[in-house]
């Protein structure tokens, strides 16, 4: 066939199909549309296949960074700064926002950290926590408290044994704090999704299954005055698992208050970390970190 004829045959076959189009919409004004399935496993595409009589298709959905951005910027501006993360694990999207400041202290989130390293070094044992160790650990996740923590901390070899645990969880922007201040670890929002999923994802983690349910029901039960943050963004609180974070800085009397957890949200199950600071009270952090999580969470689904 000569090159010649191809524009020919294009402008008869797209005439075809405006005329069958137009023949099938005779009696319904609604848009024809369809699906392209992308590769295995990936999520399928929505296009227009044919505009309506009135002409233009639809503009195409924000990402989800861009949405949860646009709705993070849209709020009054923070007294102090604040990352966030969050991911779908129903549709798979993911947003983070950064603020730019870098890294954070995590005050109390890392006690789910140091958990996780701990249940890392009794799978490399072939054992499972001791009896005294579960009392410990039910005591630093459940009601935060930090002398169990300490203990904990030891246990797991300090600031080293975090480390080490955090290459193979793939955490890569967490700095363990000095000696025994472990509730100055600085870290990202993304490097606390990273750890939530390797809690709540699908199975791809250094954690086993044994581990992974253990964490997550100690987040599940934590005490009920400890249930605010990313708990605000659950369509019953009762249904969130997390861990919050809170810490006045003694040089500036300014708070930091961090919360990462899953909650269910809008029939989706979410994961969220949230780290802020620059807080004039524990009471305005709090605030600010569920006005973050909410707003977050809407535009990641909506």
């Amino acid at each position: 066939m000569s090159r010649n004829h191809l524009p020919t045959l294009r402008s008869a076959a797209v005439a075809a199909g405006t005329l069958a189009v137009i023949a099938a919409t005779a009696s319904s004004s609604a848009p024809l549309v369809g699906d392209t399935a992308e590769a295995a496993g990936a999520p399928r595409t929505r296009y227009v296949q044919y505009a309506p009589a009135a002409g233009k298709a639809p503009a195409p959905a924000p990402s989800a960074d861009k949405a949860v951005t646009k709705a993070l910027k849209a709020l009054p501006k923070p007294a102090g700064a604040y990352d966030l993360a969050v991911a779908d694990l129903d549709s798979g999207a993911q947003a983070t926002y950064a603020s730019g400041k870098g890294s954070f202290d995590t005050a109390s989130i890392v006690k789910v950290d140091i958990l996780a390293a701990l249940l890392l070094q009794a799978q490399d044992d072939g054992k499972t926590l001791t009896g005294a160790q579960k009392k410990l650990a039910a005591e630093m996740i459940r009601s935060s408290d930090n002398d169990a923590t300490d203990a904990l901390w030891s246990d797991i070899g300090g600031g080293s044994g975090l480390a080490d645990a955090n290459r193979r969880l793939g955490l890569t922007e967490t700095e363990p704090g000095d000696g025994g201040t472990w509730g100055l670890t600085q870290t990202t929002a993304s490097d606390q999704l990273t750890l939530l999923e390797a809690v709540y994802g699908d199975g791809r983690s250094p954690l086993d299954g044994d581990s992974r349910h253990y964490v997550g029901k100690l987040m599940a039960s934590v005490v009920d005055d400890q249930r605010w943050g990313v708990s605000a963004a659950a369509d019953d609180t009762g249904a969130a698992a997390l861990k919050n974070g809170w810490l006045p800085r003694s040089s500036t009397g300014l708070w930091d208050i961090n919360s990462i957890g899953r909650v269910e949200h809008g029939g989706h199950t979410l994961l969220v970390a949230v780290l802020s600071d620059g807080h004039e009270s524990h009471k305005a952090g709090v605030d600010a970190v569920e006005t973050y999580t909410t707003t977050a969470a809407n535009a990641l689904r909506d």
